[in-house]
């Protein structure tokens, strides 16, 4: 229970540190999904999937602006559950400059076109 300002700044520090443990992380990562979606929906409209993703990714993901931007001017409307979970996992796997991105592997095409956009735009 929280009932003074000190037990709640240990709480705040406690929850912090859950966002660095990459289980937990992924954990909230997942929950939060299904939180931001409209309840009668299966997918989170695309200004709220850019919303939750700076929250949760901004800050730690290098490439997060970028997508970002990709997001801004793709034609996608909306973010299935498929998608948002592999965005996490792309974020962790696939390195800034995304030169071991697997053009065969098993990602979203939502993801396969971020890459090509972005190759597009270092190579112009």
């Amino acid at each position: 229970m929280c009932d003074c300002t000190e037990k709640l700044q240990n709480k705040f520090d406690f929850l912090r540190s859950q966002l660095n443990d990459i289980s937990s992380f992924k954990n909230i990562y997942r929950y939060a999904f299904d939180f931001a979606r409209d309840k009668d929906q299966r997918s989170l409209d695309i200004d709220t999937a850019k919303s939750m993703l700076a929250l949760l990714l901004g800050r730690t993901w290098p490439l997060f602006s970028v997508f970002y931007q990709y997001l801004e001017q793709s034609k996608y409307r909306v973010m299935n559950k498929d998608q948002w979970y592999n965005v996490l996992e792309f974020s962790r796997t696939v390195h800034t400059d995304l030169s071991n991105y697997d053009e065969d592997g098993a990602w979203p095409v939502l993801l396969d076109e971020f890459v090509e956009w972005q190759k597009v735009r270092q190579t112009s």
